[in-house]
């Protein structure tokens, strides 16, 4: 039982073999049922079952019945019963990933097309020791990703299904699935006849009990069962092999994540990055922080926005500075020191190969909670640093301009939450470039309690009359480090600057205006609010500012020190 050698008469020709991986417990067997109902195809069910017995020395209670009735030569049964001849152009076999085992010949992933059978962990655990104690060389989730690996080495990224979207949408699922192999669908996998197969395993009196009952996918279970919380720790091992196939399913319609999108990123390379999260560099996708955490509690953090140019961090110790300050007003307590958040910063850098034309977006969080809640005296764990390094060019066109909205939400006021605190608290921010957005333009201008020009909704604003340049007050505004640089260089320039209370119609009427930030530099606003600003090009003033900052970027900033240097 459970590998049928060929007998004489079914000995035409080789089958074009099918190879199924999975953990026990999900569902493998009422998907190898559901294959068996083809009219082209034979099944095998874990052929390779007694070569693992054999190897390992596992214990199982029909260990010596499978032994003596299933051929244990691993290398035999590959090239014998799964290889070998067969009446049918296809055959299917069910494998389990911890069975395949060192000994075994190369041909097996090589020859055949296979594909990866995941399930949850979550769903999994709470009835696997119905037979055997579970644990993460039983689970074999490790396993499917090394098989992942491997065919992917060999040039055949196999497909991946998930027993999830198999329940909530088989015909779904296996329509894409066999698409993927290259085999015509057959609405007949989607029924079969309850009751033992001729060709189930040795082992199915103590597997197979509840899909012998079944005559087609069940649905999942709406709510989970009770997890066993003693195998908490197994969980937390297993999950992120699961996480990482998750990753390559294919999508279905009815399934409850977004299908993968095909749009490239903005900047493509950034698919691909690492990320410091708390002491630690992570890849993209892996780097996360807990729900506990006071940025995800209340958006409790401080951030500020660097720039790399040619192999320096340009203005890092000012952005630091603010950093600081803004987390002391913020009352935040075991703040990491200068120094290991600068050394923090130069390693995901160096990590990345990021030396120039880079944008960081570094967060300083309160840190992780121990219960959920307002209060920070919950957080005894101290802050949570994350450095989000990207490939990432000026934001904004600047070499023909942007347009610009005034905003309906007013900035906040010092009554409120005060701007000088570079705090994640953007939601006003966000709102006025929803605004912006559904007037399809850049960014949006935001005014102050009073009526008069703040700044945009992500960036410092500067306009020109008569060759005068003048710039808001920063008392509702953040005053940004690229503001104050510019506002340097107005002055080295040789040009007359006033920071004052400035009205909407003054910037209605300006020759010239222009925004500035970390992401965006110094970007020329060519029309506000549907009026033309000066004559709709970007002005004399802009394009020299715009040259002495490109100077000065070129010149300025803290070096990123590299393992030659130290």
């Amino acid at each position: 039982m459970g590998v049928r050698a060929p007998t004489p008469e079914r000995m035409a020709s080789s089958p074009e073999v099918i190879h199924a991986w999975s953990a026990p417990r999900s569902l493998s067997t009422s998907l190898m049922y559901s294959f068996s109902q083809r009219d082209d195809m034979d099944v095998l069910d874990e052929p390779l079952y007694a070569n693992f017995l054999r190897v390992t020395g596992v214990d199982r209670p029909y260990r010596e019945e499978l032994l003596s009735k299933m051929d244990p030569d691993g290398n035999k049964v590959v090239k014998e019963v799964i290889f070998g001849p067969g009446e049918k152009k296809y055959r299917y076999c069910k494998h389990i990933a911890k069975q395949r085992l060192p000994n075994l010949t190369g041909n097996l992933m090589k020859e055949g097309k296979h594909f990866i059978l995941i399930r949850n962990p979550l769903n999994i655990l709470p009835s696997f020791d119905k037979v055997v104690p579970p644990s993460f060389m039983e689970l074999g989730v490790a396993e499917l990703v090394a098989i992942y690996s491997e065919l992917c080495e060999l040039g055949s990224p196999p497909p991946v299904i998930d027993a999830d979207d198999l329940q909530r949408d088989p015909e779904a699922v296996l329509r894409g699935l066999c698409e993927d192999l290259g085999i015509p669908f057959q609405p007949q996998m989607l029924k079969w006849k309850a009751g033992p197969k001729d060709f189930d395993g040795i082992w199915a009196p103590w597997w197979y009990e509840n899909v012998h009952k079944s005559m087609g996918f069940s649905k999942s279970r709406h709510y989970p069962m009770t997890f066993p919380f003693a195998l908490y720790d197994l969980l937390e091992q297993s999950l992120p092999f699961y996480n990482m196939l998750k990753r390559q399913v294919r999508r279905t319609a009815g399934s409850p994540q977004s299908p993968k999108s095909d749009d490239p990123l903005p900047v493509p390379a950034n698919e691909k990055i690492l990320v410091w999260i708390g002491d630690e560099l992570l890849p993209r996708d892996s780097a996360k922080v807990s729900v506990l955490d006071s940025v995800v509690q209340g958006g409790d953090a401080v951030w500020e926005g660097l720039r790399i140019y040619d192999g320096k961090v340009f203005k890092l110790e000012e952005h630091l500075d603010r950093l600081f300050d803004s987390a002391k007003a913020m009352a935040f307590s075991n703040v990491p020191s200068r120094d290991w958040i600068k050394d923090s910063i130069f390693k995901t850098l160096n990590a990345n190969g990021m030396f120039n034309n880079a944008h960081i977006r570094l967060t300083l969080t309160r840190g992780k909670k121990v219960t959920s809640g307002m209060s920070p005296s919950f957080n005894l764990y101290g802050c949570t640093l994350i450095v989000l390094a990207e490939w990432k060019p000026p934001v904004y066109d600047n070499s023909h301009g942007i347009k610009l909205v005034t905003a309906t939400t007013r900035r906040n006021s010092p009554n409120s939450i005060d701007s000088k605190i570079h705090h994640n608290n953007l939601i006003n921010n966000i709102l006025a470039k929803i605004e912006g957005n559904l007037a399809q333009v850049e960014d949006a201008i935001m005014l102050d309690q009073d009526g008069f020009v703040s700044e945009t909704n992500a960036t410092n604003i500067f306009m020109v009359k008569k060759g005068i340049v003048l710039t808001p007050h920063a008392d509702y505004c953040l005053p940004g480090i690229t503001r104050a640089t510019v506002m340097d260089l107005v002055v080295k320039e040789k040009l007359v600057l006033h920071e004052r209370r400035i009205s909407l119609s003054e910037f209605h009427a300006a020759d010239e205006v222009w925004t500035t930030g970390t992401m965006g530099e110094i970007t020329p606003v060519v029309m506000i609010d549907g009026r033309k600003t000066g004559d709709g090009k970007i002005g004399p003033v802009t394009r020299q500012i715009q040259n002495a900052y490109k100077v000065l970027t070129a010149g300025l900033g803290v070096p990123i020190p590299k393992n030659d240097e130290a």
